[in-house]
């Protein structure tokens, strides 16, 4: 520790064609740490046969080192008694200069595997060893100790460093555009759209009911039709409770991460931070799945049982995933499978804690009230008329939106998950999470009033899947990576462990963007038709105002010979009874 030195590791044999044709092809074909080496201007191509180390250490003071372990990353582990007096080294970090070097094949064939020797890294071309047949390769390395002034905690700030920010930036361009876009179309909608229809709506009173319902068109249509309750609403409440709890779950990691609290080198405490968070949030979880469920039953009949498929959904199809791939890493023999300890531990924590949370978050849920909707449904269902294309074609289509904001930091991801490398720009992937969450919102509120707009009131699922069909191009990407990068994996275990695990990043990302795509567009539907029909109901039952006191003015001036107030007070009942009951029959036809 400490001491700079130089090394002989070995020497090869004279190479051969085959050889020679091999490191050629990897010189120029590898994207990792480089085997060979060719200049611009020249036409040779040298190997890379001597490494140098550059050691970055922090000196800590104090007078005693009491090293008691060793931890995660190989730095010894000082006890806490004695760490006030304690002295010595820190490994801060580390660089890698790849270097050629011609050796005389003579002299290193002599020595032994950790010999000392005297290497410099040399400038000339000369002096690089050519790779050619019959040429003796020497391997060689050298450590140097370079003292630092970067501390303990400070030592993943190089990452952030390195290069690749700019295309970090052009991901997070590229979403801003698509939001600008997006919130131009929101802004037609909510700005021109609906406030012409409602500025349409305060002018009804002025006009006749023939004419009122010739204004009536597009999403007006759909009025006591657009909160029936959609197919399968136990389904989408689970989902929602679901992704409910992804989504608190993924927002607080990536901040927690963003921050600083969780480090990029620690991938095991960024694993076990998602998990706990995940058990805990079940109470959300619960409370919005059975909220959701009162609110459409208008009842809280049967909440138990969506409460415990919330808690069983989503860990129920990665456990059944997880099994299926272990059964395979089992007959084949491998050391990746999980071990059965493992597997009682997961689920142990899983009936034991995020089971009981999410019946906990069930009964505060029907302990909540519903959300009351703003128009009464009918009774007979509204034929949606047909149209020349299904509907779930453009709902398929709005996940290319989302996909454009997100797919550079998933290529970095996959990266870093399948390649070994570090993924270090949380604060990236904070930001662009935020776009994603905007652009998911708009898509599906968007699609929500095209679909309104063509009198189709069955929103529910298509605004779901408007933002979580984002989750079909990341799962298509992903067997993209497969083929196109990851050339490295062996045999079809491998591909099959890709697989299954790409498929569980799918099914996540559909239920977190499809819930908050579904939410936003719920109370967009309840905005819109709160904010309406109130004014189309006063609007339209204002004419028997105006009638009334018509009839009051034919009284006094025209109806002089009635004789006594008797008659007058038994014209008024007459016409309190007669409009009344206009006035009724009107606020009926809208609400």
């Amino acid at each position: 520790m400490n001491i700079n030195e130089s090394v002989f590791l070995c020497i090869t044999s004279p190479l051969s064609e085959h050889e020679v044709k091999q490191l050629k092809q990897r010189t120029h074909s590898m994207d990792w740490f480089p085997v060979g080496y060719t200049p611009l201007d020249g036409n040779e191509d040298y190997v890379i046969n001597h490494l140098k180390f550059r050691v970055l250490v922090h000196e800590y003071e104090g007078a005693v080192v009491q090293i008691i372990g060793i931890g995660e990353e190989g730095m010894g582990v000082i006890s806490q008694a004695d760490k006030k007096a304690a002295s010595g080294y820190e490994i801060v970090g580390f660089e890698v200069v790849p270097c050629s070097v011609k050796h005389d094949p003579d002299v290193m064939s002599k020595l032994h595997m950790y010999d000392n020797i005297s290497v410099n890294c040399p400038l000339e071309l000369d002096k690089y060893l050519i790779i050619r047949e019959q040429e003796r390769v020497s391997f060689t390395y050298e450590v140097e100790f370079v003292r630092s002034d970067i501390r303990w905690p400070s030592r993943s700030d190089a990452y952030p460093k390195m290069e690749g920010a700019r295309v970090h930036w052009f991901s997070i361009v590229n979403s801003l555009m698509v939001i600008l876009f997006l919130a131009g179309i929101v802004f037609v909608i909510f700005l021109r759209t609906v406030r012409r229809d409602l500025a349409r709506c305060e002018e009804l009173d002025k006009e006749a009911q023939a004419q009122m319902n010739e204004e009536l068109s597009g999403w007006k249509l759909v009025l006591g039709d657009v909160f029936r309750e959609p197919n399968h609403s136990k389904l989408l409440c689970v989902m929602i409770g679901d992704g409910v709890q992804i989504s608190g779950m993924a927002i607080v990691t990536i901040v927690f991460a963003a921050f600083g609290f969780i480090s990029p080198a620690s991938r095991g405490m960024l694993l076990t931070g998602m998990i706990i968070l995940y058990l805990f949030l079940g109470t959300f979880a619960g409370y919005a799945g059975v909220r959701l469920w009162r609110t459409i039953k208008g009842t809280s009949d049967g909440w138990r049982s969506v409460a415990w498929l919330v808690a069983c959904f989503f860990p129920g199809i990665c456990f059944v995933i997880l099994t299926v791939l272990n059964f395979i890493l089992w007959g084949n023999k491998s050391t990746g499978a999980i071990p059965i300890s493992l597997y009682f531990i997961l689920l142990s924590l899983w009936f034991c804690i995020s089971v009981p949370l999410t019946l906990l978050g069930g009964f505060l849920g029907t302990r909540a009230e519903p959300i009351q909707y703003p128009v009464r449904t009918n009774q007979i269902p509204r034929e949606i008329p047909a149209r020349k294309y299904p509907s779930w074609l453009l709902v398929l289509g709005a996940g290319t939106l989302q996909f454009g904001t997100l797919f550079i930091e998933l290529l970095f991801i996959l990266t870093s998950i399948w390649l070994g490398r570090f993924y270090y720009v949380f604060g990236f992937l904070l930001l662009v999470f935020f776009l994603l969450v905007i652009v998911c919102a708009e898509v599906s509120v968007v699609l929500t009033y095209m679909h309104l707009c063509v009198e189709d009131w069955q929103w529910w699922w298509k605004a779901f899947y408007a933002s979580g069909s984002v989750a079909l191009y990341v799962f298509l990407y992903s067997i993209n990576y497969l083929v196109f990068d990851l050339k490295s994996l062996s045999g079809p275990v491998s591909a099959i462990l890709y697989t299954g695990y790409s498929l569980i990043m799918a099914i996540a990302v559909m239920m977190c963007t499809g819930t908050i795509g579904f939410l936003t567009s719920f109370y967009f539907v309840h905005y819109l038709f709160s904010s309406w029909w109130w004014k189309a109901c006063y609007a339209s039952g204002s004419v028997a105002l105006y009638a009334f006191l018509f009839s009051i003015n034919y009284l006094v001036f025209d109806l002089k010979g009635l004789n006594g107030p008797a008659l007058a007070i038994l014209y008024l009942g007459m016409l309190f009874g007669f409009y009344g009951r206009l006035y009724c029959k009107w606020w009926c036809l809208f609400y």
